[in-house]
């Protein structure tokens, strides 16, 4: 096992029993410890056996929430699912399956959703007791969830329950920051989609996704489209070069030109995969490449602003007549990390793992202190400075 993947397990292992002490702390109920002033048996008749005692080292019961969380942590890391791929209606993943036809969501809008049963897609409206409360997530169901439905005469149904997820790729709510809401469930890798030009080609959100699927037991893989817009081949060779490096899957298309599309449709096949990327980068014409049984509406970049207008406009799951299947996203402005806070970062970038043992101080963030080797490692040409630079841009975005 490399430094990394050890370093990795053990920031996952702490987000865990940080993740379990808050579950325990919600349903621990103490009472506020009565201050003893010494005046006499004025207060006697109360029993001391009622309070906690501020005398006490370790707060009665201490010991077995503590306990919990270590078993509630390891019970996680053992089965490889933790509270981020949980079914909302059943928190443990421990109640009994119920009765009915099991299907896989291939779209959803409020409230309701369409189900893939055995090819056959019906509308489906939500059990009213199937609730994302305590699950951490803001949405119910998502694209790619198997789900156990009840057929409602010959054209709808109903979703009784969520079956347990094997993965999620998530990003934190727009509203409630706190939140997370999952994009996508079920899937088995996640295709980055981008353009070298219109719009320009952003590392950032590749690192952004980057890190999310590897998070999410995810395997990313790095698709720069449009490349019949290149000029410069050394350009295009020095952007990609540092993914290489690290052994990322990164494929050349363009879907005018048909240049890649075969290694692509190789790539997809009998997976279920995510596309993901910025608007107008061409996920939609990618697809239409790639099956001509998919016809999806795609529109020019804006010349005005350089960005791409959204055609696809909710998630939906498509199947491939090679096998296999994607869930076309919308296309996005932004990508923000649920999970990751600023002491975790550098530890999502594994070429940097390696010199931050040798900074100064052992909490530089890596940005400004003095003698921090990260930073003379990106000067000296052993960390791309389009990395870093995507370092320093997230790790502002991130909370402490």
């Amino acid at each position: 096992m490399t430094d990394y993947s050890k370093e990795m397990k053990k920031h996952l292992r702490t987000q865990k029993l940080r993740k379990a002490s808050k579950q325990t702390k919600r349903r621990q109920k103490t009472k506020k410890p009565r201050r003893k002033d010494w005046i006499g048996d004025a207060f006697n008749e109360f029993d001391e056996l009622e309070f906690e005692t501020v005398e006490r080292v370790m707060p009665r019961g201490e010991r077995e929430r503590r306990r919990t969380v270590e078993q509630i942590a390891s019970t996680s890391v053992n089965k490889g699912q933790n509270d981020k791929g949980r079914s909302p209606q059943d928190p443990d993943n421990s109640t009994q399956e119920p009765e009915g036809l099991q299907g896989q969501v291939v779209e959803v809008s409020t409230g309701l959703c369409r189900v893939d049963l055995n090819g056959e897609n019906i509308l489906c409206s939500l059990r009213g007791s199937l609730t994302a409360a305590e699950t951490g997530f803001t949405n119910v169901v998502a694209v790619g969830d198997r789900v156990i439905v009840s057929k409602n005469g010959s054209t709808g149904g109903v979703v009784e329950a969520i079956l347990p997820r094997e993965n999620i790729l998530a990003r934190p709510d727009v509203f409630y920051s706190h939140l997370r809401q999952v994009v996508v469930a079920n899937a088995d890798q996640v295709l980055i989609v981008t353009s070298w030009r219109d719009p320009h080609i952003w590392p950032e959100l590749i690192d952004r996704y980057l890190i999310a699927s590897h998070i999410n037991d995810l395997t990313p893989v790095i698709c720069v489209n449009k490349v019949d817009l290149v000029e410069e081949q050394t350009e295009l060779q020095a952007v990609i070069q540092p993914y290489h490096d690290l052994g990322e899957m990164v494929i050349l298309t363009s879907a005018s030109e048909g240049i890649g599309i075969g290694q692509l449709r190789e790539m997809l096949r009998d997976r279920t995969t995510v596309l993901a990327g910025l608007s107008g980068v061409g996920k939609s014409s990618l697809l239409n490449a790639l099956d001509s049984n998919i016809q999806l509406r795609t529109k020019q970049v804006s010349a005005q602003k350089g960005e791409g207008q959204h055609t696809t406009t909710q998630s939906t799951l498509i199947p491939l007549e090679f096998g296999g299947s994607v869930v076309d996203t919308p296309g996005i402005r932004e990508f923000g990390l649920a999970d990751v806070y600023r002491p975790d970062l550098v530890h999502h970038f594994p070429e940097m793992v390696r010199f931050i043992n040798a900074c100064q101080f052992n909490n530089c963030t890596h940005l400004i202190e003095p003698g921090c080797a990260l930073r003379k490692a990106v000067a000296s040409g052993h960390i791309a400075k389009s990395r870093y630079h995507s370092y320093e841009k997230i790790y502002t975005t991130l909370p402490d």
